[in-house]
């Protein structure tokens, strides 16, 4: 959730964790502040967006070849600088950064009050300041400190920590599953990250830290333990992104880049994974031998948000080609309520951070009932990754507004690559079948291009018209039902305005009631096989004088009469439309939220990796 950067070495270190921060300021904006050991420890913190943290450091510059930052999304007492990271101790001798919540933080506040410490602020992150305080005041070294105060917190964190009596050194920790803790290793200098694109201008190498284990980090060594001080070898890893696919370029907002990214990210995701020639689908990522993909009986996608709705058209299309039960499940809800599942079950994780709480607690649950654990995941080596017996990697780069877009249809192109890869597994999808599929697979990035075609579709109209409306309602059937609950997540995501999306067969059992001429409703009438029940849906929108806005196919002059305005994508094949039919509801949304002046890549209360529950 929250965001932090660390660096050790001879450089300005206040100026390249700032810089760090601002990378992922997507993860938290409610406050952010520095903490530089140069012979003392200073501080500097702003609440608000990281802008008022740069005019503080221009007013007050920090020296120093060694710091931690932190931008934040606020979990304990209001986003005011009082409550912005880091925190530090009454005689300044230690700072802390934090990602995640101390579920014990009451008791132990209490305790350290009881014992003379003083706080400052309403945060259960201070509690590990003057817990490793504490331990500092009794004679252990910094290093021991943090093993003791680290083995005192419940939940799950991921935690840096400099010292002025240590003023070479960094300490880092992660504890559960709370957030990733990326060490990022140069010469004569290393970096400490929550996530990769902080550290990526720097170097390409990185060591991820996985649950308990803790790192020391100077300018010449860095060295990995558990927290009970076992040692530990870690591996190191080479990331391969391109630091400039992070910057937005040509783009006005990140979002508005990512979504034009599609069709690049469809072609990756695709690319060396299918035969053109026979229709065959390699997936060797997941392991998977044809006879363990026949003795399994059930499939749970687990999943949170955008990725839930994936996981929706997931359902419909690997039960449709490999003919295996599927189900969905919200992870945050899934081990609430001691699911049915054994080792005959496929737990499928979609996450496109890799880090999602929710989304490792159920593959957890999973793992403990006996399930195989599969992944679609978007970072290489996140805890998703990591803990997962296979997974296929997203390919969609590094996606920076919180808003999901590419990794949306990515997770789309994947599942129709799992669907398909599974169905010639278990034998119960035909040569002919899978030619076709693969066929229409390599015309994706093409039609994804063709609908962010400039002038394809007339958004500014749309919005406007309609961005001072403060109600809109989706509706799609069968594979479209998903997009339309997507496209009103994106609306209300961004823009604020209140979006529902409905299977268009439930309309009549109680939203039709909200219907009126003040009420757009998105329409997702793509021909296929359910084309002549939406037009029927429509006709009652219309009796009810809703505005009609339907997304067609080309050339479908029906339901262009009976709509007030249409959105088009070209002709696809019918399983595959809900990965181009959600483009132009990206763009509506988008198109909406810039007309109505709303913070497209960084809407309030919302975060890019959600690490607390």
């Amino acid at each position: 959730m929250c965001g932090i950067v660390g660096y050790v070495g001879a450089k300005d270190a206040s100026m390249i964790v700032f810089d760090g921060l601002k990378k992922l300021e997507y993860r938290g904006y409610d406050s952010a502040g520095i903490a530089a050991v140069d012979g003392k420890l200073d501080v500097r913190r702003a609440e608000g967006k990281l802008v008022n943290l740069e005019t503080k450091l221009k007013e007050e510059p920090l020296s120093g070849s060694l710091a931690i930052g932190h931008t934040r999304w606020a979990t304990h007492g209001p986003p005011i600088e009082r409550n912005a990271h880091p925190h530090v101790d009454e005689v300044n001798n230690v700072a802390v950064v934090q990602n995640g919540i101390v579920e014990n933080f009451i008791g132990l506040r209490a305790q350290l009050q009881q014992e003379g410490h003083e706080f400052k602020s309403d945060t259960d992150t201070e509690v590990i300041t003057h817990l490793i305080d504490k331990f500092l005041a009794e004679g252990q070294d910094l290093a021991a400190a943090c093993r003791l105060a680290f083995g005192q917190l419940e939940g799950a964190h991921a935690i840096a920590v400099v010292s002025r009596q240590e003023p070479g050194k960094i300490i880092a920790a992660r504890i559960g599953n709370a957030g990733g803790v990326i060490v990022g290793l140069g010469r004569n200098e290393n970096y400490l990250a929550s996530d990769i694109p902080a550290i990526l201008e720097h170097t390409q190498r990185v060591v991820f830290l996985e649950n308990r284990e803790m790192v020391i980090i100077t300018a010449d060594e860095v060295s990995y333990s558990r927290l009970d001080g076992t040692p530990v070898v870690k591996e190191v890893q080479t990331i391969s992104w391109d630091p400039v696919s992070a910057v937005k370029g040509q783009y006005r907002h990140f979002m508005q880049k990512e979504i034009f990214e599609q069709p690049q990210s469809i072609q990756s995701t695709i690319t060396g994974r299918v035969n053109f020639t026979t229709g065959k689908i390699n997936l060797e990522e997941l392991q998977l031998t044809p006879q363990e993909a026949k003795a399994i009986d059930r499939i749970v996608i687990v999943a949170c948000g955008t990725s839930a709705y994936a996981g929706l058209v997931g359902r419909f299309i690997i039960e449709k080609l490999a003919r295996v039960k599927v189900s969905v499940d919200f992870a945050s809800e899934f081990r609430y309520r001691d699911p049915l599942i054994d080792d005959k079950t496929a737990i499928l994780a979609i996450s496109q951070s890799g880090e999602t709480v929710d989304t490792l607690a159920a593959m957890e649950e999973g793992k403990n009932k006996g399930a195989r654990l599969w992944s679609i995941v978007n970072v290489q080596g996140s805890m998703v990754h990591r803990i997962s017996d296979g997974s296929i990697l997203m390919r969609a780069g590094p996606e920076i507004g919180v808003a999901s877009t590419k990794a949306f249809t990515t997770t789309l192109t994947d599942l129709f690559l799992l669907g398909i890869y599974l169905g010639q597994l278990r034998g119960v999808l035909s040569e002919a079948d899978s030619y076709e599929l693969a066929t229409a697979l390599a015309r994706l990035p093409e039609l994804a291009g063709e609908v962010l075609v400039e002038g394809y579709n007339d958004y500014d109209t749309l919005a406007t018209l309609y961005h001072k409306i403060e109600h809109f309602l989706f509706l799609g059937r069968g594979l479209n039902y998903p997009v339309a609950l997507e496209g009103a997540l994106k609306l209300k995501e961004i823009s604020y305005i209140h979006a529902e999306g409905y299977p268009a067969g439930e309309m009549k059992h109680g939203p039709i009631a909200l219907i009126d001429d003040n009420m757009p409703v998105v329409c997702l009438v793509p021909q296929d096989s359910v084309y002549d029940k939406m037009i029927s849906q429509i006709e009652q929108v219309r009796s009810r004088g809703g505005i009609v806005i339907s997304l067609i196919s080309e050339g479908d002059e029906e339901v262009a009469k009976k709509s007030d305005h249409v959105l088009t994508i070209p002709k696809i094949h019918p399983l595959f439309t809900p990965i181009i039919s959600v483009i132009p509801m990206q763009l509506l949304a988008y198109h909406i939220a810039v007309r109505r002046g709303a913070d497209v890549d960084q809407p309030r209360n919302l975060a890019k990796s959600v690490t607390v529950e």
